[in-house]
């Protein structure tokens, strides 16, 4: 019983020194996505029931919701601009949605974009705005009140097949598939995004009763070929995955292009392509091929959905994790967090350093390349403290976007001509400097990063810590900085970045002395 007693007392001892490890050993990356979902459907994350309808509380919230989420160290936004076949944008085809004004069809009065607003909120702040979509889903509701007079259920119902008390549309037709892309093309041409974001939803999850899809009809009609109904939903998503992607591409190549599947593509026990898990397959139940489509080159980044904690029993978090990374063909790969289970008293989520164990553990790994919350108020509510772990600890220093040099690995030029000055009370150090030349590819600067450094310091482009100010705005040219410390001498380096997120070499150099420590020939620590 002694031998026994000691073992498991030392068993006790190593578990609690790598968790340490984990959680307070590890330097933050410079890059990497720290995404958060805005989520719009029931007004989940904004806007809330508190604004009502008042344009300027709604915007006010989400001015506020940003800031925090930028202080949590975010650079990605995901916003739901279409949760129903309606809209929170306003040039579009489809109408507005009544989760924003509440009546379907009826513009925000006085009138304003939220697409537009958020967009320009987000480049601002040095974060990237994705345009999440559901691509079928039409209605989360039955009642006829809930639905505009033009409404495209109502114009086309041959499209819609119903199912769990909800419009879906009806991937098997044609002209379905078109009309979708065709949506999604009005906000890419028509707004300055970043990325066309899908999540999990394509076929419906079964109901409780397990109720057959009523598309028998449509495969009949279009089978295209397809003997086994199964293959035939499968090859439906694929087409619109593939196809939206050539449109994308086709009118801005700078779009990333993403898609967040459920977390278990398929499991071993029904095919040894899948993983050691015992979960919903994405692939046999909603018919969604993740691998394929990054496999194929057809998506720029997935992001599975691995709302499991370590060591579950029927889908453990570190299995899906080494599964996704063998399975990402050259293309980033980001994890979704349950950041809205952290709270549950279930086995894993009782222990409230889930998610910073889980952030520590990708940042181990060679093929993650960051992270994605679900949802925006779980992280502005702080449950379980885990937005203080952010902001304290994880995500303290800021961090950029991985590159992706399948779209463009070229960089721009470097700002040139940086001045300083300080005010008399020495208080603030305003910075100014000049939009680079065009690079190679014909692009100059899209934003900017200024670093700063403290007398002694090596300057050193790697370290986050060092980074003060990111902006996406290539007419930027100046930075007051106020977060000094008394008769502490002062460096800067500005560079530039493309809309890829690619970085130049850094300008010249800067001092708070007058006689400069670092001259502009000193040599740089920075990555090529």
């Amino acid at each position: 019983m002694r031998i026994k007693h000691v073992l498991h007392l030392l068993g006790v001892f190593f578990l609690i020194a790598s968790t340490a490890q984990l959680l307070f050993a590890q330097p933050s990356p410079k890059r990497e996505v720290r995404g958060v979902w805005i989520a719009t459907i029931g007004n989940i994350d904004w806007p809330t029931v508190a604004t009502g309808t008042n344009v300027e509380k709604q915007k006010q919230e989400l001015i506020q919701i940003l800031d925090q989420h930028k202080k949590s160290g975010m650079n990605t936004i995901l916003f739901q601009i279409r949760p129903a076949a309606d809209a929170f944008y306003g040039r579009g085809r489809e109408g507005w949605s009544r989760y924003l004004t509440g009546k379907q069809g009826k513009a925000p009065e006085p009138f304003y974009d939220p697409l537009d607003f958020i967009i320009a909120e987000c480049h601002k702040r040095g974060m990237e705005l994705h345009a999440w979509i559901n691509p079928y889903r039409a209605s989360t509701t039955l009642n006829p009140n809930h639905f505009s007079e033009d409404h495209i259920t109502k114009k086309k119902p041959e499209w819609f097949f119903t199912y769990a008390g909800k419009k879906l549309f009806n991937p098997g037709i044609p002209e379905v598939r078109q009309y979708i892309i065709d949506v999604i093309m009005d906000v890419v041409s028509n707004y300055d995004i970043d990325g066309v974001h899908f999540d999990d939803y394509f076929y419906p999850y079964p109901d409780s009763r397990n109720t057959a899809i009523p598309d028998r009809l449509t495969f009949g009609q279009y089978s295209n070929n397809f003997s086994n109904i199964e293959d035939w939903r499968r090859n439906n998503v694929d087409v619109l995955i593939h196809d939206l992607g050539v449109a994308i591409k086709a009118k801005k190549p700078y779009v990333k292009y993403g898609v967040s599947p459920f977390g278990i593509w398929d499991n071993k026990d029904a095919n040894r392509d899948g993983s050691n898990t015992h979960g919903l397959s994405g692939y046999r139940t909603l018919f969604a091929d993740g691998v394929k489509w990054i496999k194929e080159g057809w998506i720029d980044y997935i992001n599975p959905q691995i709302y499991f904690p370590f060591q579950n029993r029927a889908a453990a978090y570190e299995i899906l994790v080494e599964w996704w990374q063998h399975h990402t063909y050259g293309r980033h790969f980001y994890i979704g967090h349950g950041a809205y289970r952290v709270n549950e008293q279930k086995p894993g989520w009782t222990d409230r350093s889930q998610i910073p164990r889980q952030i520590r553990f990708l940042r181990e790994q060679q093929n993650v390349q960051g992270s994605i919350f679900f949802s925006s108020k779980s992280l502005t509510d702080n449950l379980a403290g885990l937005q203080d772990s952010l902001q304290r600890n994880l995500y303290k220093t800021s961090a950029l976007p991985p590159t992706m040099p399948w779209i463009d690995s070229i960089p721009p030029n470097a700002p040139f001509g940086l001045q300083l000055r300080s005010s008399e009370n020495t208080k603030l150090n305003h910075l100014v400097w000049q939009k680079p030349d065009r690079a190679s590819d014909g692009q100059s600067a899209y934003g900017y990063i200024v670093y700063r450094f403290k007398e002694g310091d090596q300057p050193d482009l790697n370290n986050s810590k060092n980074i003060i100010h990111i902006s996406y705005n290539e007419d930027d040219l100046q930075f007051d900085d106020s977060d000094l410390e008394i008769h502490q001498q002062y460096y800067y380096m500005v560079t530039a970045l493309d809309r890829m997120k690619n970085e130049s070499e850094p300008s010249n150099i800067r001092s708070t002395q007058k006689t400069h420590l670092y001259s502009t020939n000193q040599e740089v620590t920075r990555q090529q």
